[in-house]
């Protein structure tokens, strides 16, 4: 990755590293990476998803050379019931599926389960779909998301 990066560089281009579920990394890593984007260019980018743990950590007094480098943070909030059906019925049409996949059981434990989470829903429709599918039925159930 960092001779990568540095190829990248030498090419005159924009490096963006993204990195998910970064609230699981421990903060010696975060520490490297920061000492590790010192010797780049500063148009470069270090981009973060987490859970809101990962700002408590930052926010700590031992931290704080980090969380000073900070130029942005978000937080995303929870999608409302409706706005999960929407989600799931969408996605369902992308892959033209019919909006009846899930019986009115299943999609009420979904978006119950979910709390609002997107990545949860959707790991629970596909892993519900999933089930179905084992079972060679068309239309996922209470079981099938359980």
């Amino acid at each position: 990755m960092i001779a990568c990066a540095y190829n990248h560089i030498k090419e005159r281009k924009t490096l963006y590293i993204l990195i998910d579920e970064a609230h699981l990394l421990d903060m010696q890593v975060l520490r490297k990476l920061r000492l590790l984007f010192e010797r780049f260019p500063k148009k470069h980018n270090l981009v973060l998803f987490g859970q809101r743990d990962l700002l408590h950590y930052l926010s700590l007094n031992v931290n704080k050379d980090i969380k000073s480098r900070i130029t942005y943070s978000a937080n995303i909030k929870r999608q409302n019931d409706d706005d999960i059906a929407r989600y799931i019925v969408k996605e369902l049409e992308a892959v033209r599926m019919g909006i009846n996949t899930f019986n009115e059981g299943a999609m009420e434990l979904i978006i119950r389960s979910a709390q609002g989470n997107l990545r949860l829903c959707r790991n629970l429709c596909y892993g519900s779909l999933i089930d179905a599918a084992r079972e060679a039925q068309k239309i996922v159930t209470i079981a099938h998301v359980r």
